[in-house]
């Protein structure tokens, strides 16, 4: 195959999963690792991905965010495996804080069959998937309810959520930098996210494939403020040291490309 031929498909593979480990491109396209790693360079010259040690990932605005709709359709399958391992976790009779996002979402679904949970949540859609269960406690944190994902956010719904103490918090993201970073778009949202993470005793966060190595302009916080990564693929390299480092057990849910 021609230089010319897989630079496309390679910029074609990192449009349409987010992020592609090198191991990935080297298998797909039976070529070296020096080969792929020459090509990945070459791309990131040009700015048409972003190079990360041991990989390569989307070169997309830091500014705005995909729409909910998009967002919701985009690795959904990924993104209910990653939710039914979290709610594996999770005992009946457990407290939870659950944030805004489609995964969010794809949690509150996979935690219909547990019984007699206590739920804080800022996101409307996550209230009425559980509200079905009659064994559940649901309470929805009061402020500005956004139109384009139902979610709520504000310093009201900040110093709502700080007044609790609860098991498990699920806390969403946008991107997951190399070094570490929680990333996401929205101010207001991320001081949500903050608290979230300040009021629970253990920190979920479900990273799908497509997160990792995305740029965002508003940094939540660092890794090592969460006790569990799920995801569906293995971390790259650098990150799976930071993980490895901060004591974060990360659990590989299911790939999400084919061998």
């Amino acid at each position: 195959m021609r230089q010319n031929t897989r630079h496309q498909k390679i910029i074609s593979l990192v449009k349409e999963e987010g992020f592609v480990s090198t191991e990935v491109l080297v298998e797909h396209f039976s070529v070296s690792p020096q080969t792929i790693r020459r090509d990945l360079n070459e791309l990131a010259e040009k700015n048409l991905v972003r190079r990360h040690h041991g990989g390569a990932s989307l070169l997309e605005s830091s500014v705005v965010n995909d729409s909910y709709v998009n967002r919701k359709q985009k690795t959904a399958k990924e993104k209910m495996k990653i939710a039914q391992a979290m709610a594996e976790l999770i005992p009946d009779g457990s407290s939870l804080f659950i944030d805004i996002g489609t995964t969010s979402e794809a949690l509150a679904r996979a935690l219909l069959n547990h019984s007699n949970l206590r739920i804080v949540t800022n996101n409307l859609n996550v209230a009425t998937i559980l509200m079905q269960k009659p064994d559940f406690r649901v309470i929805v944190a009061g402020g500005e309810v956004r139109n384009k994902d139902a979610g709520v956010v504000g310093e009201a719904t900040v110093d709502f959520i700080k007044q609790f103490r609860m098991d498990f918090g699920i806390v969403t993201i946008s991107g997951l930098d190399m070094d570490g970073s929680l990333l996401d778009f929205d101010y207001q949202e991320v001081r949500v996210t903050q608290a979230i993470i300040e009021c629970s005793q253990e920190v979920f966060l479900p990273v799908d494939h497509t997160k990792f190595g995305r740029n965002a302009m508003v940094n939540i916080g660092t890794i090592n403020q969460v006790n569990k990564l799920f995801t569906d693929i293995e971390p790259p390299e650098e990150l799976a040291k930071l993980l490895q480092l901060h004591q974060v057990e990360s659990i590989v849910c299911e790939a999400s490309l084919e061998n």
